[in-house]
């Protein structure tokens, strides 16, 4: 059955969400903040919380971040929305540009209400869904989930070496969720197999032209 790219996109986003947000559900309330459960030697579930952006990072104020979000998402959504339409876009950049937005709207959810719909207890205590005391911070204000840890390997740098010599360093570092997982997959592909739609008009005059030349 062929599937529409409207329809490819919505199973994507729909699928990203439900699937991001189960699994930081079930971390959120089995897990302490903090805990780790081994996997393998470079596979590993780390609970921590974050206030900024994909992986861990920070940048300007809580609220900001999420507006930003808010606002990314809507015109991530609305360019969907043009994109679709053209014959001429392949559906693997439809699916590409669905992963990024809802990687981002899998975190805004997070942003927006996991303040309210969860307790912050002290380790080794695990988060209640709605407590009844109230959550631990108010709309605009959760903190995003993260839990795959993947340090693939690690070493000492030489002493010899200037700045970083005797230094640890691990392979991969930085602690994700679905979410981050799913932005950076369709960017990855985007970048390397559909660059060359990036600069796709939206407006209505242009729905009915041809290909875009490279």
């Amino acid at each position: 059955m062929k599937i529409s790219k409207g329809y490819l996109s919505l199973i994507i986003i729909l699928g990203v969400l439900v699937i991001d947000q189960v699994l930081k559900i079930w971390v959120k309330t089995n897990f302490y903040l903090g805990e780790s459960f081994h996997i393998t030697d470079w596979f590993q579930l780390v609970f921590i919380e974050n206030n900024g952006m994909a992986f861990g990072m920070e940048l300007g104020s809580k609220l900001f971040l999420t507006l930003f979000r808010i606002v990314a998402v809507i015109a991530l959504g609305y360019y969907i929305t043009r994109i679709i339409k053209r014959d001429y876009i392949p559906k693997g950049y439809v699916a590409c540009c669905s992963l990024i937005t809802a990687g981002a709207a899998g975190n805004i959810f997070d942003c927006l209400f996991y303040g309210l719909l969860f307790n912050n207890p002290i380790p080794p205590e695990v988060a209640t869904f709605m407590p009844e005391a109230g959550g631990y911070a108010s709309l605009f204000y959760g903190k995003v989930v993260d839990m795959f840890y993947f340090p693939l390997f690690s070493f000492n740098w030489p002493e010899w070496m200037p700045w970083v010599g005797g230094d640890h360093f691990t392979f991969f570092q930085p602690i994700f969720n679905f979410a981050d997982a799913a932005i950076s997959v369709g960017i990855i592909i985007l970048i390397f197999f559909y660059s060359k739609y990036l600069g796709t008009p939206t407006n209505d005059s242009q729905d009915t032209e041809g290909p875009i030349q490279e």
